[in-house]
């Protein structure tokens, strides 16, 4: 029987009931000879410091074992260990004495793995009885089919790979000093990174998170992380594998909580698009340049191992996607390099035992008509792509009415269409959208770049430079003030608006396998907070209740101002 879960204290002690019995038993017998009972009363002394040895002993071990049976009301905190537990030589990210928090992990020191990945803070018992909603199966019954059953979801971004605008205050620096993503943050930081890091991974992200995900009526969680809780290499800054554990305890939370998980690597070696959510903005080195192949296999490495820790029996009920890679930026790299890779990724996941979850590969931003016929004969292979507006300069023009539309009429076709092997891939989700309708969130664009909303984009390369206004008045009255302010300064006339391009876009893309909102919370974004959204009013208070649905008539907005 595994330690701490015995009903019995150790070590021999008896139950608190025989102890009753016995002193039950001692005054029902008649009373003792004369002669015998100054005997009696030493026998009695000792008798009564035995017991109370035996249950302070037992009260102490009963606490310590309680940490080793998941219940998180009784997780032992790190001070509890005997440091002497832990070798003198154990790297933090195996000694909870050095954790910044210890909730719901198991501490009982090991250095087993699975797939060459740490089990270090797991327990060894699971339950997949749980449901998110009543409109869903529990994790231990088959979802089915889910083009019929489509998932809705939200994306915990910001947490294991940082993206400036989720998360501003840790890139609040001067511009001057360069430090623009995790990369040049964790560089400027230094040996201050691992501490920093660590508690924005255990406050940004608690186990009420999920439990309000699941409120909310959502049943999907896409959970973004980068190699580096697997691996770093030579020259890398990255905080090594301390992420790796709130992972794996963030899947144990959906687990409470009946939330299937969509695994999302979005930072490979290299960087697969150049971008800061993947950990280094600028040149892309991911097949691409003079490293670009060495970076290609260690991805594959990076899933090598991946992929066996997550064959484990513990995972199949709850891993429903398992991607490859984040926004592979195809505009620019060999697509027939990408598909190659594609393939050879999902065949060695399948070969190292993940056989239930959907494989998951991003669209690159080719179109979504042109996968039709590609990655054919791949068994349980989605489509992922990521719906915006706001990052494209013909779109981001649209007025609010038209916005609405779009979403009705455009990317309901376009679902439609990549769902028909004729003319798309097949399956397909939005693993990404939002309810944004302008680029001026702080450091949406890059730290320091500037908005197409206001003409201020400035990358430092002309060819993609935008220096004129691009909100729909297309003049100088374009502003970001208004369009950043906090939920509670919105009108109800915004709030209309943004109700419905929200429920605009999850009419859409449940034409397809569903949708995972982008992203659960952020510190000063509330258009693309999903929290912020329901407490504002401005999504359904439960994700399967929608109020709107393409069918009703689109207001004109014409009391909105379209510059903000």
């Amino acid at each position: 029987m595994e330690e701490g879960r015995s009903k019995h204290l150790r070590g021999g002690a008896g139950s608190y009931d025989s102890l009753v019995r016995e002193k039950d038993e001692l005054y029902d017998d008649p009373p003792p000879p004369a002669y015998k009972k100054k005997r009696l009363w030493i026998y009695g002394g000792i008798g009564v410091a035995v017991i109370i040895l035996i249950i302070v002993i037992a009260v102490v071990v009963s606490k310590k074992n309680k940490g080793d049976d998941g219940d998180a009301a009784s997780s032992p905190s790190a001070t509890s260990i005997p440091e002497d537990s832990i070798p003198a030589d154990a790297p933090a990210w195996l000694n909870p004495l050095q954790w910044t928090d210890t909730t719901d992990f198991n501490l009982t020191y090991t250095t087993d793995s699975v797939g060459d990945l740490p089990v270090m803070g797991l327990y060894t018992k699971w339950d997949d009885s749980a449901k998110a909603n009543d409109h869903v199966p529990a994790l231990d019954e088959k979802w089915g089919d889910y083009a019929s059953r489509p998932a809705r979801g939200v994306n915990v971004g910001g947490w294991l790979s940082l993206e400036p605008f989720i998360t501003p205050s840790l890139f609040n620096y001067d511009l001057s000093q360069g430090i623009i993503d995790e990369y040049s943050l964790c560089t400027y930081l230094g040996s201050r990174c691992g501490s920093v890091l660590e508690q924005h991974y255990a406050t940004f992200v608690t186990e009420q998170t999920f439990k309000d995900i699941a409120a909310a009526g959502l049943d999907h969680v896409r959970i973004p992380f980068s190699y580096w809780a697997v691996q770093t290499y030579d020259g890398d800054p990255y905080l090594f594998r301390t992420s790796w554990r709130y992972l794996l305890r963030g899947i144990e939370w959906c687990r409470k909580y009946g939330l299937r998980v969509n695994l999302d690597l979005h930072a490979l070696p290299g960087s697969q698009n150049g971008w800061n959510h993947s950990g280094r903005q600028g040149p892309i080195g991911w097949l691409n340049g003079t490293d670009g192949d060495l970076n290609a296999q260690r991805s594959l490495d990076v899933h090598d191992r991946l992929s066996k820790f997550f064959a484990q029996d513990r995972y199949k009920n709850i891993i429903a996607f398992y991607g490859l890679a984040n926004e592979p930026k195809m505009t620019f790299l060999s697509a027939s390099a990408v598909t190659a890779w594609t393939e050879n990724a999902y065949k060695l996941v399948r070969k190292n035992g993940v056989s239930d979850a959907v494989i998951v590969f991003g669209d690159g931003f080719m179109g979504l008509g042109n996968w039709q016929g590609k990655l054919t004969g791949l068994k349980n292979l989605a489509l992922d792509v990521h719906q915006y507006v706001i990052f494209n300069t013909n779109q981001i023009v649209y007025n609010h009415t038209t916005k609405i539309k779009y979403a009705c009429d455009g990317w309901t076709q376009q679902t439609t269409q990549s769902m028909n092997t004729a003319t798309g891939f097949g399956p397909t989700l939005v693993a990404e959208w939002s309810q944004a309708d302008t680029d001026c969130a702080k450091y949406l664009t890059n730290v320091g770049w500037g908005n197409r909303w206001t003409g201020t984009l400035n990358t430092g390369n002309a060819s993609e430079n935008i220096l004129t206004p691009r909100c729909p008045t297309m003049d100088s009255r374009c502003a970001c003030g208004e369009a950043n302010a906090e939920a509670g300064r919105w009108s109800s006339s915004y709030k209309t608006f943004l109700s419905m391009f929200a429920q605009a876009q999850m009419t859409s893309f449940e034409k397809g396998w569903g949708w995972f909102y982008w992203v659960w919370d952020t510190e000063n974004a509330p258009q693309w907070s999903y929290k912020q959204g329901l407490a504002a009013g401005v999504l359904p208070a439960k994700a399967y209740e929608k109020t709107f649905d393409c069918t009703q008539d689109i207001p004109s907005f014409s009391d909105l101002p379209e510059y903000y």
